[in-house]
């Protein structure tokens, strides 16, 4: 699931065109390689994506409910 941690402004979200990524299938890892700072200062910038839905039940559960990868349970 790595659309959740793109939407929330992890590292996934912050790749930018150019940047190397290191794919380590037997450890099951994804890393990307940033400079020194470069991760944080593109955390700093970062802005949430506006939803695309704004109303209605489909719009409520994604205000209230966890992602996938979390299980879909309900956030307080």
């Amino acid at each position: 699931h790595v659309s959740p941690e793109g939407a929330e402004g992890g590292p996934i979200g912050l790749i930018r065109e150019g940047d190397i990524i290191e794919i380590d299938i037997p450890n099951r890892r994804l890393d990307v390689r940033f400079e020194a700072g470069e991760l944080e200062a593109r955390r700093q910038a970062w802005q949430p994506p506006v939803p695309k839905i704004t109303h209605g039940f489909l719009a409520r559960y994604a205000r209230m409910v966890s992602s996938a990868s979390n299980g879909a349970t309900y956030k307080e």
